[in-house]
């Protein structure tokens, strides 16, 4: 067959059917069957038989890991297409419909103004309606936000704008923030309420499960990594976002020094160039490293970190710093004065934190300390009934959807209260104690049709009685 012959043969009929395929090919963008990666980011892509499509980087790396010696596609000209049957890399007539109008759209970014970024106090606002109380925690946390808000905005304009005059742009540094408080009391989940309520990317990541590189467990990148995957693999998106680092507390210097801290000191220390700011490759859409998936390379320094941990035992060390401080004569404090404080996380010093095993140089990179107060029986209570999302209001809109009114009695949330006040869980023991009584009334309500209102009371809770069952009609 000869070379006429071979180009008529791999043209397309010009048939009705082919046209409709080349139409659904014109709306979709091909996507990198390795790294998920679009073509709009990636550029042409090499079709596969079977439907896969693999970008010019994850290609060059499989080839360079089979015959190590490589073969450099970008010298290639005009290679859309490789077909591994007759393993012919000259390009085919037909040409790869190009897709300008997808990659338009993902080349638009949107336009941060002043007037798009939200005030404190409307930030405030909003975690108001899902949070009681806390209300130095959520300042802190608002006015960290606004202000990371607007290095967004002088990062974004400042590729735009050009100085008139000579002076250099004063550039804001970011203040990281460190949060204290016991276990319930509203950290993660002011956090996770903050990530609803922002347009900036924001990811969630555990201290439990970092280790020192070269050991089981998540190198410091994966952190970034989450941000970057939050951030839909857009390096400049993700370097304006929020990443907050739950259980900090896990990562402290262990007593015991005759093993190796492979979780503990050592994290620390390599976690300082991170929160500092500091430029690392993480692996796009994978957590982990290998040769065939793409790096990223990510700059930390406008990232915001938030760290939150209970800090168990803390208090103790508080304590008895206090009491060292005690004197003799009649304006001098007593040694029990602080044994009943319920805010005693309000007198953390950097002195306290060390002693309980966080390294100096670690703690200077998060200057804002705040602590979040222990959870009260009238606390606890307003958590039952006032946030949008309380644990109440759950189960009352599950049996409207059986057409059942349910009603708490003030004594039966007051016990409530008080029953999980000695748990000593938090926030947590509410849901706990409301799983124990409400399976009962989840499970007999379904059986008859006739029931219209069920009201919880405190006999009831107590075991001394039942719930009270009124009939339709």
């Amino acid at each position: 067959m000869d070379d006429k012959d071979y180009r008529k043969d791999t043209k397309s009929p010009d048939t009705s059917d082919n046209h409709t395929e080349e139409k659904e090919e014109d709306s979709y963008e091909k996507v990198c069957y390795m790294c998920r990666r679009p073509e709009g980011k990636t550029g042409p892509m090499i079709s596969m038989p079977g439907g896969m499509n693999l970008c010019h980087d994850c290609m060059q790396k499989a080839f360079d890991s089979v015959t190590k010696g490589g073969m450099d596609f970008s010298k290639l000209s005009n290679m859309p297409y490789m077909n591994i049957r007759d393993l012919d890399l000259t390009p085919p007539v037909a040409e790869i419909p190009k897709k300008q109008k997808l990659k338009k759209k993902s080349q638009e970014q949107p336009c941060l103004t002043m007037k798009d970024i939200p005030a404190p106090h409307v930030i405030k606002e909003k975690l108001d309606e899902y949070i009681v109380g806390q209300e130095k925690a959520k300042k802190v946390v608002s006015v960290a936000v606004y202000n990371h808000y607007k290095r967004a905005f002088l990062g974004l304009s400042s590729e735009t704008r050009q100085s008139g005059s000579g002076e250099e742009d004063i550039v804001i540094e970011k203040s990281n923030i460190l949060m204290l408080g016991p276990t319930g009391c509203g950290k993660t989940y002011l956090v996770k309420t903050l990530a609803k309520l922002l347009d900036v990317p924001l990811a969630i990541a555990d201290a439990t499960s970092l280790t020192e590189a070269g050991y089981i467990g998540d190198d410091i990148e994966s952190v970034v990594s989450k941000l970057l995957a939050a951030a839909g693999n857009d390096v400049e998106r993700a370097e304006r976002g929020i990443i907050f680092i739950d259980e900090i507390d896990k990562i402290a210097k262990k007593k015991q020094t005759n093993t190796r801290d492979v979780s503990g000191e050592s994290v620390q220390q390599e976690l300082l160039k991170l929160l500092e700011g500091s430029t690392v490759e993480v692996p796009v859409g994978s957590n982990q490293k290998n040769a065939m998936t793409p790096m990223a390379t990510v700059n930390t320094d406008n990232i915001l970190f938030i760290c939150g941990g209970a800090f168990p035992d803390l208090d103790e060390i508080i304590k008895e710093r206090l009491k060292k401080k005690a004197s003799i004569g009649f304006g001098s404090v007593l040694k029990d004065a602080f044994d009943n404080e319920p805010d005693i996380l309000n007198y953390v010093t950097n002195e306290d934190l060390r002693a309980f095993g966080m390294i100096p140089e670690f703690l200077g990179r998060l200057p804002v300390t705040v602590s979040l107060q222990g959870l009260t029986e009238d606390m606890m209570i307003r958590i039952l009934r006032e946030p949008k999302n309380a644990i109440t209001k759950q189960y009352e809109k599950l049996l409207a959807m059986d057409e059942v009114r349910l009603v708490f009695e003030e004594d039966a949330l007051r016990w409530i209260a008080r029953e999980a006040i000695k748990r000593g869980t938090g926030a947590r023991a509410l849901r706990a104690i409301l799983e124990e009584f409400m399976l009962d009334i989840m499970y007999e309500i379904p059986k008859d049709s006739n029931i219209g209102s069920v009201v919880v009371t405190r006999p009831y809770l107590e075991k001394n009685g039942g719930p009270l069952v009124q009939m339709r009609g």
